[in-house]
């Protein structure tokens, strides 16, 4: 985990003045960190945004406690598991770490309102899309099962084209990050959600 130590840092430098009253928080890998629009597209909230880059699920269970230290959010919206996958873990390891994150954000927030946006599909990793399918699978169930403050947003059918394709207006260049066009898709999806 040593890779993510100075993002992590950075983030723990950020926010300092503003831990009592963040807002939203948004916390993941780089699909957060590259959501600069997130202000605009949540104009009646206060959004914090605490994504740091290339994260997997692994990392957001390890650096939870002190990237969190002092945050009183009214939410939290959560997006990784993507490059966990990406770097050939299966998906019954990402659904474990997505249990330890349920716990630790549970001990340290209570009853908070908790979101986990599901692991989008991407041009890019589109030939593990039956992973990726799966893992959305075993989370969402675990949520319904749980019956508690966590609720699933599913983008995944939501960013295919009428094949049933990956539609590559939602993408980056890379094929793998999101585009202007994919963010805005993200935002609309997420706001009717957190309602």
């Amino acid at each position: 985990m040593y890779w993510y130590e100075e993002e992590v840092k950075q983030l723990e430098k950020t926010h300092r003045l503003d831990r009592e009253h963040p807002g939203i928080v948004f916390y993941g890998s780089s699909s957060i960190r590259l959501w600069n629009s997130l202000e605009d597209d949540f104009p009646h909230s206060k959004v914090t945004n605490l994504g740091f880059g290339g994260s997997t699920l692994a990392a957001c269970v390890w650096f939870f406690e002190r990237i969190m230290t002092d945050y009183r959010p009214k939410s939290l919206v959560v997006y990784a598991g993507d490059n966990d996958l990406g770097d050939g873990r299966n998906p019954e390891e990402i659904f474990i770490f997505f249990q330890q994150l349920m716990v630790k954000a549970n001990l340290r927030f209570g009853a908070l309102p908790c979101y986990f946006i599901s692991l989008k599909p991407s041009l890019t990793r589109w030939h593990m899309a039956d992973q990726f399918r799966y893992t959305n699978n075993l989370i969402e169930s675990e949520i319904i099962k749980q019956n508690g403050n966590w609720k699933f947003i599913d983008v995944f059918k939501k960013m295919l084209d009428k094949s049933g394709q990956p539609d590559p207006s939602l993408y980056d260049g890379d094929g793998l990050h999101l585009s202007e066009a994919g963010y805005r898709l993200w935002a609309q999806v997420v706001s009717e959600k957190l309602g």
